[in-house]
């Protein structure tokens, strides 16, 4: 496993991130199911700390919370809280009461200490903005993060999922007021979803921010499970969940070129996809969930395949999106 720098700070993260969305019992949002018990949960902490991922990621909000009691207490059980990563979110909606959501200065001092007895940890390593508040002022939102750092329960803070005009909007902010700085932003990426490149990638690297890639495997679709003749996957979590959005013709033909690379190198067409990402300039880390063992095993094997340049420029000509207005792609 690699390590690289989180953004412009001193954190070393590791190439794959480990997200505990599957963790719980139910729903964590849009009909998404969490069914991983403690005991997998165990085995999948432990198997992606052995294989070298430093970096845990949860939400309040997953599985109504369960997602993080289970995540603490897997890591409790490696023996190595000190040595890993443990990032959460806050922002979502989690109760009928209209202050228990968004980003107030309220909701996020007390989301992060209700975080953390569920992670069962004294410090959360990155506390992130999972989605964007528009009702709270931007700069409650950065004093109140601001705040955590201060207090010691946060050691670096992110976003994920906003706009580039509102995160260059917070990190001017951040700079002119001296509130801890955003290192990261957690961002959904793929050979089907291109759309980061035309403007947060490049603001992403113009200002010393690191990238955690959600959903790198669009969720699901670029393991060729669905096709043309079988939409559904058999039955498969894009069947009911169908997020993130995908162009079903055109993924297909990219799916086809993911699957002509993956047989010239005889492994799967998952681990093919998350290699090109991992080759992408801009991003930090992909966060890798499962449901199984065997299927966060598999995954894990991209982090050692390299893919050759004809490789990399066949499934860039496949994938590539046409350019958006004004036409120009930043180096």
């Amino acid at each position: 496993m690699d390590y690289v720098p989180l953004g412009s700070s001193g954190l070393k993260v590791s190439r794959l991130a480990f997200g505990a969305m599957t963790f719980g019992g139910g729903q964590s949002f849009r009909g998404f199911k969490s069914d991983v018990g403690q005991r997998d949960a165990d085995q999948m902490v432990a198997a992606a700390v052995d294989a070298g991922i430093n970096v845990f990621d949860s939400a309040d909000s997953y599985a109504d919370g369960q997602s993080e009691a289970i995540l603490g207490e897997a890591v409790r059980k490696t023996g190595r809280r000190q040595d890993l990563v443990i990032a959460t979110k806050v922002a979502s909606v989690l109760s009928d009461d209209p202050n228990d959501r968004g980003l107030s200065y309220r909701h996020v001092l007390h989301g992060c200490e209700a975080s953390l007895k569920r992670l069962n940890t004294d410090w959360i390593d990155l506390y992130q903005c999972h989605t964007v508040d528009w009702t709270t002022p931007i700069e409650e939102t950065l004093r109140a993060l601001d705040e955590v750092v201060r207090r010691g329960w946060v050691r670096y803070v992110g976003f994920s999922n906003w706009p580039a005009w509102r995160a260059a909007q917070a990190v001017t902010l951040q700079r002119e007021r001296g509130f801890a700085p955003f290192v990261s932003a957690q961002v959904y990426y793929s050979l089907v979803g291109r759309d980061l490149e035309q403007e947060l990638l490049p603001f992403f690297r113009s200002n010393g921010i690191g990238t955690f890639i959600w959903s790198p495997l669009a969720g699901g679709f670029l393991t060729g499970k669905y096709t043309r003749e079988d939409p559904s996957g058999g039955g498969a979590r894009l069947a009911e969940f169908s997020f993130p959005p995908i162009d079903r013709e055109r993924g297909y033909d990219v799916v086809d070129a993911v699957e002509g690379v993956a047989d010239a190198h005889e492994t799967t067409p998952a681990q093919v996809a998350l290699a090109w990402l991992l080759a992408q300039p801009g991003v930090t880390s992909l966060i890798v969930g499962a449901t199984k063992l065997e299927q966060l095993q598999s995954n894990l094997e991209a982090a050692s395949l390299r893919l050759s340049d004809d490789d990399l420029r066949t499934l860039d000509e496949a994938s590539r999106t046409a350019p958006i207005y004004p036409w120009q792609t930043a180096p």
